[in-house]
């Protein structure tokens, strides 16, 4: 009986230029490469911020799948979502203050997608993981403090929570832990292992 040797993993790669995203990737010790999926990342006109997240997570795993068609590709997005109005990254101090003032004392859903795409395969898969986050009745004295501290001009929701952006927030609530940070790392795994990548 002829034996053949498994076949070699595809190549993985993230669809992102984001360095929160590379960070956390990083963690599951898997050798990945990196693309900007250069998508248009404005809202449609009444979009929700769970349908916006889910359909720029797509749309970037897909623009990278079409450079790297025989790869597995990993897209996500983050949109903040304040009682249904989408907030993105604010850009420059001047947003980022008055989105945190906007959302002091208020529940703020993240609403985070993911997408794994391989054309060659044929496999797609996608899920998004909300997290429920209450902000501290914040001060403008205490908004400016952070914003000068920790300049997040480039997170959804003007807020880091892996570092100072924490004593912002009186809770969290999710089930996903590193959601937060832009990149659910349990679902993900869950998408890599059903398009074939072994993690363990």
């Amino acid at each position: 009986m002829i034996e053949f040797p498994p076949p070699l993993p595809r190549p993985l790669v993230l669809g992102s230029t984001s360095r929160y995203r590379r960070e956390l990737l990083s963690r599951l010790g898997l050798p990945f490469d990196v693309a900007s999926p250069e998508v248009d990342e404005s809202p449609l006109p009444d979009e929700a911020p769970a349908a916006l997240a889910r359909r720029l997570a797509r749309a970037k795993a897909l623009a990278v799948a079409q450079r790297y068609p025989q790869a597995v590709v990993i897209g996500s997005d983050q949109v903040a979502d304040l009682h249904g109005e989408p907030l993105g990254k604010p850009g420059d101090h001047t947003r980022a203050v008055a989105q945190l003032q906007r959302m002091r004392g208020q529940v703020v859903v993240f609403q985070t997608a993911i997408s794994v795409v391989c054309l060659d395969s044929g496999f797609e898969g996608h899920d998004l993981a909300a997290v429920s986050v209450r902000f501290r009745m914040l001060t403008d004295e205490a908004i400016e403090s952070y914003l000068r501290a920790e300049q997040p001009y480039d997170c959804a929701g003007s807020a880091k929570s892996e570092g100072l952006g924490i004593a912002l927030l009186e809770s969290i609530d999710n089930d996903d832990p590193s959601a937060l940070v832009g990149l659910p790392l349990i679902r993900t795994c869950t998408l890599l292992r059903a398009a074939g990548v072994p993690l363990l």
